[in-house]
């Protein structure tokens, strides 16, 4: 049994199962409840540890694991010990660490290009999924799907959810699967047929999203992947020079982008979606001083215990996050949390984009680029700390840190070189 777990079959198997379980948790809570997701989870998980036994000799642990992910995971489980709801707060906390394992696995049992295959496949199928059901829901039958969040407005034009149970997570996915196609693409990985396809019901289901959200996040990926293209074609002696420029015109962008925040919220027509997150937030920002520095207990998701269900009562819709990640992080693990979770992204981001730009395999700008989708989204969604969001910054993380770990190069220089004749 074990020799098989060990063979890339079983590898490349795992690793679509778990992708498809990642990015489907909203359509699977829909069909089974929590009890049964978190029951797919539970059995996915040993089966992950059986094929990491398996395959142990053959994984390159040269590169080490990050320690960022460890010290976020350690904090928010240490957060059971101070909380007033610890049963919840464990609970959350061995969820959270069951998806880094999986999205661990992921990233040692597979190569980038391996990665990027399982990626596409399992969005070529749930995108499919999502405009079938929204065709049988807006089209055939005329009636919503209300256990699963179909509205059934793909005759209006949208918004639509499809499998993702809401729009702004499906315009996400969206993206993610233009960036995993074009990758395929360049690296030969699908037929024109499959491509072209491909790409036509990615863009559907980002359009039909109609989500402003996805909108400005589209923007920023557009922008990133321009600048990674100028940055890739430029000689290499050049390239720490612009990439410096870069930082500095990001960071005006973002200032000039602040100050004319009314301009671009109106023209995206989305001045009432971000009025009422306004309110989310406020309510929100008012309950984090109470415990600032180690926070109210991780959740990731909002249970009905204090603080979320202060701040739900407070408002007319009820949520399950604050939308915004370094928002819910501060609330629920504190300033030390907070820290930590920016070093997380900020590592990963830096090195996945370093690898991007001085690599010449195109596979390298795909962890970069769903980082900066992942980072853009999380400024008014919270899905890099949950399920799909989390398994991809694990994996995104983990691929990096495996080319560009510090510590491997301070264990490298302190080898002294064989002489040789």
């Amino acid at each position: 049994m074990i020799r098989g777990l060990a063979s890339a079959h079983a590898a490349a198997a795992l690793s679509l199962t778990i992708f498809g379980v990642a990015f489907a948790t909203p359509l699977i809570r829909s069909m089974l409840g929590w009890n049964g997701l978190v029951g797919v989870v539970a059995a996915l998980v040993p089966i992950a540890i059986l094929v990491v036994i398996a395959r142990w000799d053959t994984i390159e642990w040269h590169g080490l694991l990050p320690v960022s992910i460890f010290a976020f995971v350690g904090w928010c489980l240490l957060s059971t010990f101070w909380t007033d709801h610890q049963w919840v707060t464990l609970a959350s906390s061995l969820y959270q660490i069951a998806f880094a394992f999986l999205g661990l696995t992921v990233a040692l049992t597979r190569d980038m290009i391996q990665i990027v295959r399982s990626v596409g496949s399992v969005l070529r199928a749930l995108l499919t999924a999502s405009i079938a059901i929204e065709v049988l829901s807006g089209l055939v039958l005329d009636m919503p799907f209300a256990f699963m969040g179909v509205q059934g407005n793909i005759a209006m034009g949208g918004p639509i959810q499809g499998v993702f149970g809401t729009r702004n997570m499906l315009g996400f996915m969206a993206l993610i699967a233009l960036v995993t196609f074009v990758v395929e693409w360049r690296t030969r990985a699908v037929t024109r047929g499959t491509l072209i396809y491909s790409l036509a019901i990615a863009v559907a289901c980002l359009g039909l999203s109609q989500s402003p959200v996805t909108a400005l996040v589209a923007m920023a990926l557009g922008l990133a992947a321009l600048a990674l293209y100028g940055l890739r074609q430029a000689p290499k002696e050049t390239r720490r020079t612009l990439q410096w420029a870069l930082a500095g015109l990001t960071l005006i962008g973002l200032y000039i982008t602040y100050l004319s925040r009314s301009r671009v919220l109106a023209l995206l027509n989305a001045g009432s979606e971000f009025e009422y997150r306004y309110l989310l937030w406020s309510q929100a920002w008012k309950l984090v001083p109470v415990h600032d520095l180690e926070g109210w207990g991780w959740t990731g998701f909002w249970q009905d215990v204090a603080p979320y269900s202060y701040i739900n009562n407070a408002l007319v819709r009820e949520h399950d996050t604050s939308l915004n990640a370094f928002l819910d992080v501060y609330l629920q693990v504190g300033l030390v949390g907070l820290c930590a979770f920016l070093a997380l992204i900020v590592l990963a981001f830096v090195r996945s984009w370093l690898l991007a730009s001085n690599r010449r395999t195109v596979t390298y700008t795909w962890p970069a680029l769903v980082m900066v989708a992942l980072i853009a989204t999380s400024t008014a969604e919270s899905f890099i700390l949950v399920e799909a969001g989390w398994l991809l910054l694990v994996v995104c993380s983990v691929k990096a840190s495996q080319n560009m770990s510090w510590r491997s190069r301070l264990r490298n220089s302190t080898v002294s070189p064989v002489p040789t004749e």
